[in-house]
Order: structure tokens, then sequence, then C-alpha cells
């Protein structure tokens, strides 16, 4: 097998006249995405640009605090990313965010670093920079469903919840019900890319390997790998992340604080 074929910009310009199709679409159908489509191409182009130019010093070097402070770069900005979805907030959802997702994150790598691949050394960034955007692009997603699915479960629910603690309820028991519906929103897109993972689908992954150059049945089962590193990191992050937050909205004598559900 041969190595990818080289990209130049032009190359990306021709590949850009795709988006021409968003823009027509909502032209015709009066979507206003006009601009976003725009926004949200040009934000591609910058973004993976300068991380192709960070990451050149990163991989050449690889010192621990270059790839250790690019890793805690990327777990801050996912864990803003996840609470900037929703339309209801709390204080303190950012800590909360953070929390889960290092959490997840670090227990799916430190098995796949150390468990199955045995990297050395542990913080090779050839393997921990790609691994760790991989699990935090799916955990983000799955974090932030849950923290909206429970927040807003705690606003329509409200009632119940505080007829429960009227009856002796603890917080948990009061919230059981939202929390297992959240942590299911949560769970379930991973689940259902796991599902069509080379049935309707050739993930990135794989595919990427694939064009590099490595063979198919190695790439098919480096792929498996991530799948379940990036589950176990949702299903880790998601339930911290909600009961986290669930926790953040009662006192310390187990009252529901309404008032601590923010809306944006």
């Amino acid at each position: 097998m041969t190595g990818p074929v080289e990209i130049g910009w032009v190359d990306l310009l021709l590949a850009a006249s795709l988006l021409l199709a968003h823009g027509l679409v909502s032209l015709w159908l009066d979507l206003g995405l006009g601009r976003r489509v725009l926004v949200a191409a040009l934000r591609t182009t910058v973004q993976l640009g300068l991380l192709g130019l960070v990451l050149v010093p990163v991989f050449s070097t690889s010192h621990p605090a270059l790839v250790l402070g690019i890793a805690a770069l990327m777990l801050a900005l996912a864990a803003r990313e996840a609470t900037a979805r929703g339309e209801r907030r709390t204080r303190g959802m950012l800590l909360h965010s953070l929390l889960a997702i290092t959490l997840g994150a670090v227990a799916s790598l430190a098995l796949g670093q150390l468990g199955v691949l045995r990297v050395q050394p542990w913080w090779s960034p050839q393997y921990l920079v790609p691994l760790l955007g991989m699990i935090l692009g799916n955990s983000l997603n799955g974090i932030g469903l849950g923290f909206e699915r429970a927040l807003q479960g705690l606003d329509q629910g409200r009632e119940q919840v505080e007829l429960r603690l009227a009856r002796g309820a603890t917080w948990w028991e009061a919230c059981r019900p939202i929390a297992r519906e959240a942590i299911k929103t949560g769970l379930v897109p991973i689940l259902n890319s796991m599902s069509v993972a080379g049935l309707v689908s050739i993930p990135g992954m794989m595919t990427g390997q694939i064009l590099g150059g490595t063979p198919p049945g190695l790439a098919a089962r480096y792929q498996v790998l991530i799948m379940f590193l990036i589950a176990g990191a949702v299903a880790i992050g998601t339930t911290t992340g909600v009961l986290l937050t669930l926790r953040s909205t009662f006192d310390g004598a187990w009252r529901l604080r309404s008032e601590r559900i923010l809306r944006r």
C-alpha cells in the first residue's frame, strides 16, 4: 500500500464548492443558514489548520509538558463546549463538566494506552492526542445532552420531585427517574454509532488509517478499540456530569432549589 495522497489548499477550495449545496438549500427553503454555513466552514479550516501547526512541535519533540499541555487545553475546551449547547444551566456546571469529561477521558485513555496499546512512553503524542480528541468529541455530546435532559426534567417535573421529598425521599430517590432518562439520552448517540459502524458507515479513524496505508484488518481493530474507549468515556462522563448537576440543585437539607436552574 502507498501513503496518503498530498492535498493542497487549492484542492480544499475545490472540495469547499460542495458547501454550495448548503447555501442553495438554505436559500430555497429560507432556512437562514447561509451565514452559519460560512462561519462553520471558516472555523473548521482555521481551527484544523492551526491544530496542524501546533502539533508539529508537539510531535517532533514529544516532550511530556507540551503533550499534557495540549491535552489539558483540549479537556478545558471540551468541557466548555458541553455546557454551551443547552437552554438551561446551573452555577458550577462548567466545573461539573470538566470533572466529568476528565474522569471519563482519563479512565478510557489509561486502559487504552497502558492496558491495550502499551505505548512507551505513555504520553506519546502519536497515540494520546488523536485518541483523546476522538474521545472528547463524543463525550461532550453525551454530557451536553445529559445536562439538558436532566435540567429539563427538573424544570418540568418539579412537583413530582417535591412530592417525593415531602414523603421523606432523599435527593437521589426523588431524582432517580430524571437521572435515568438523562443518562439514557446521553448514551444513545454512541450506541447508535456503534450499531451502524462497519455496516452503514466506515468511521473516521478507520478511514484515516486506510488512507494512510494501514492494512484494513488492523485499521478495523483500531476502530473497534476506539469505539469501546469512547463508549466507556461517554458512560462515565455522562453519569458523573448528570449526578453532579442534579445534586447541585439541592441544598444541604435536600430541598430542591429551582432558582438555581438558569435559562440562557
